[in-house]
């Protein structure tokens, strides 16, 4: 990559994962602190704080990347930084549950994630693009470990509202970074690798193997949120201060990496997606068995979580490269965008549904309720066809008009190893699915005219 395409991952992986963090590192410690808030000792309301931000973040994330197409990609990042800044100050000066509730809404206002890789995919080239992605993807499982070690800390030293603040400077300070530090692309068009087409949803929706992803995505981030009404709250009465709490997270995050590398690495170079997948979901469905039979005590609690976080973040890897596989190349950023927006309403749906069991029920049917939705996922995910061992690759293309266009995507289809081929002539494109063990890489490049 070049010096302008590092410092531009580099800069954009920091406000996507600044963003993350001002979402996660409540988790931890905010049980805790709507005790002592009027309207706080109602669950339902304390879930639906903890996963407001999820409902609006679902419902314009693949909006604000359609504005970024036309208004630039920069002035939709900074709207967002400046609506998630708002949002934190507000539930910072928040006199009771509602206004936290309300500073978390428009902190998912700022849905700037789809803009973020639309200018991530404007300042890279395609060879580079995937590194990027994931470069900034990576960001936010660790902007998640990091948010729940040091969340108990700051907790200490600055409560709550302290940490609303906190965000809040934070974001305001990266719409520095997006000034200063992040170039500003020579041009800027659409990139069907990254963004939503309204023209594509069709083929999304209707494909069942996607769906079956969507699903288990909403389901992976409800378990997640719900889980963060209860938990801090059996560590606390099982005689662990809630000062200590790190003490758990550390070494169960640590440890949960460790455990899934070897998965992942099976997974990927023999080609058993689907085995180790389904696996996982029926670790991640024991897992809350586990948590519910040792409620209260420290050292059943701690393995619970290290089984759960093992699976959880196995699955958090897996689906993103399940999408990528199993949709088609034109429809690449369509997929990624439901995918995340079902997500975010996931997270929303578990934390509210979560609260109200928790308030009603008690934390038996809270557990029931995460039960029972991975016993769902993990029929889906049984049922489910195995992906085909494929990787996306990009190439440039010099302009052409669109009939040639069509004619050379399937000149590129008919080479070995290319299982699906599109060339986007708009886009100066080519997109192709490959087997990467009987992918004849050369020929692409010579068919290409030399140049990828």
């Amino acid at each position: 990559m070049s010096p302008i395409e590092l410092r531009a991952t580099a800069g954009l992986a920091g406000i996507y994962g600044l963003r993350m963090f001002g979402m996660f590192i409540i988790l931890p410690v905010f049980a805790f602190y709507a005790e002592h808030l009027p309207g706080g000792s109602n669950y339902t309301l304390v879930g639906i704080a903890l996963g407001a931000y999820g409902l609006t973040q679902a419902i314009l994330q693949i909006p604000f990347g359609w504005l970024s197409d036309r208004i630039g990609r920069k002035p939709v990042i900074y709207i967002g930084l400046i609506l998630f800044a708002a949002g934190s100050f507000v539930a910072a000066s928040a006199t009771d549950i509602y206004w936290v509730i309300f500073g978390r809404i428009i902190q998912g206002a700022g849905a700037i994630s789809a803009a973020v890789m639309a200018l991530a995919a404007d300042l890279t080239r395609e060879e580079h693009r995937t590194k990027a992605m994931a470069t900034i993807g990576m960001t936010i499982g660790a902007t998640f470990a990091l948010s729940l070690i040091v969340a108990p800390a700051l907790n200490r030293l600055i409560g709550v509202p302290g940490i609303f603040a906190m965000t809040g400077v934070l974001a305001l300070l990266a719409m520095a970074v997006v000034y200063k530090i992040i170039p500003n692309p020579l041009i800027s068009r659409f990139h069907s690798d990254t963004e939503a087409s309204s023209g594509r949803f069709g083929n999304v929706l209707h494909n069942p193997e996607l769906l079956r992803l969507d699903f288990g995505v909403f389901a992976l981030h409800a378990v997640l949120m719900a889980l963060w009404l209860v938990v801090p709250l059996s560590l606390r009465k099982s005689g662990l201060a809630v000062d200590s709490h790190w003490q758990v997270y550390l070494p169960v995050l640590l440890f949960s990496m460790v455990l899934i590398v070897p998965a992942i690495i099976y997974a990927e170079k023999k080609a058993k997606l689907k085995p180790v997948f389904v696996i996982a979901v029926a670790v991640l469905l024991a897992s809350q068995v586990l948590l519910a039979y040792t409620f209260e005590s420290l050292w059943g609690t701690t393995a619970a979580l290290l089984v759960f976080f093992a699976a959880f973040n196995l699955l958090e890897a897996t689906l993103p490269s399940l999408i990528s596989k199993i949709a088609p190349v034109g429809a690449k950023g369509t997929a990624i965008g439901v995918y995340s927006s079902v997500q975010f309403l996931g997270a929303f749906t578990g934390a509210t549904a979560g609260g109200y069991l928790f308030e009603h029920h008690g934390s038996s049917a809270l557990f029931a309720f995460c039960g029972i939705l991975l016993a769902l996922w993990l029929l889906f995910a049984a049922t489910m066809k195995a992906p085909a061992a494929v990787r996306t690759r990009m190439y440039h293309v010099e302009e052409m008009d669109t009939g040639k266009a069509s004619g050379l995507s399937r000149q590129l289809a008919a080479l070995p190893g290319v299982h699906e081929a599109l060339v986007l002539a708009s886009e100066g494109v080519a997109y192709l699915k490959v087997d990467m063990r009987g992918f004849d890489e050369e020929g692409v490049v010579q068919l290409l005219g030399g140049e990828a």
